[in-house]
């Protein structure tokens, strides 16, 4: 498996962690990293695809584990749920409609997967992390380039039936191989940057295969990529926040650095975006 997607490692929640669990962790620790409290929290928006059941959302159950008195809606764009939610978070705080965004990728991803499936039960983990986004006076998360290919949706599914996820490996390959390189084009354009400009690519963490053949897309060879897929898994929605956490802490990246953000998935929805470290 570490041949194939380059998994050497990866975490698995215990059997009292859920998705809220995790997520009001994540948030915790957001908040404690950007030094505020729970009161510059107006809305919390959590990125998931793995909730047990559909109601009552997530999200409102995070705001309670967190102890602020803000709106909460969960966000349901699978690998892409973290960038979406960023996406999102960055439109409510430049409206005025919110202060204060809590966006969180949190995944139990174990509990969809059959672990003899050779196509996701060796790939898929569980986590969960957070970012607070801030009014600024200068721009700091720049226009979104997003989109779905419907037609090909049913390439990852959990089929009611059966519970359990299914994925056409080979497929999502070619077609992530192929079909995200304009996105990431787009993306840059919009933030009037070239790729020699960044100094991180941040991708999802589905397939190192596939990392690597999107980081040598931007043909910038100075470029610092995560490949947080190694030590952590494909955590779906967590997979962004998780690689941008982990390369942060290991100083790859600097507070204000330019970085580009890449999610996709099931959907097959994408949607990336430059940021500027945190």
């Amino acid at each position: 498996m570490a041949r194939r997607v380059g998994v050497r490692e990866r975490r698995y929640a215990t059997g009292t962690d859920s998705v809220v669990s995790m997520a009001v962790e994540a948030g915790r620790a957001a908040l404690a990293d950007a030094a505020v409290s729970t009161a510059a929290v107006d809305v919390v928006v959590l990125a998931t695809c793995s909730m047990p059941s559909p109601m009552p959302n997530g999200a409102a159950q995070v705001v309670a584990g967190l102890g602020c008195r803000a709106a909460g809606f969960d966000l349901n764009a699978a690998c892409s749920g973290f960038n979406h939610g960023l996406a999102v978070a960055d439109a409510m705080v430049r409206a005025g409609t919110a202060g204060g965004v809590l966006v969180i990728g949190a995944e139990r991803m174990t509990d969809w997967v059959a672990p003899e499936d050779r196509d996701t039960g060796p790939i898929f983990a569980d986590g969960a992390a957070a970012a607070l986004v801030l009014p600024s006076d200068e721009p700091a998360i720049f226009p979104v380039a997003w989109g779905s290919d419907g037609a090909l949706a049913g390439l990852i599914a959990i089929p009611a039936a059966t519970g359990r996820m299914e994925m056409a490996g080979r497929k999502v390959f070619r077609w992530a191989s192929t079909a995200l390189a304009p996105v990431i084009e787009a993306a840059c354009e919009q933030a009037r940057l070239e790729p020699r400009d960044l100094k991180a690519f941040v991708p999802h963490q589905a397939n190192l295969r596939i990392i690597d053949a999107l980081a040598q897309s931007l043909e910038a060879p100075e470029l610092v990529t995560a490949a947080d897929i190694v030590h952590a898994g494909n955590t779906c929605a967590a997979s962004v926040p998780l690689a941008l956490h982990a390369l942060r802490e290991s100083g790859g990246i600097v507070s204000g650095d330019p970085v580009l953000l890449l999610g996709f998935g099931a959907g097959l929805a994408y949607a990336a975006q430059v940021v500027l470290c945190p």
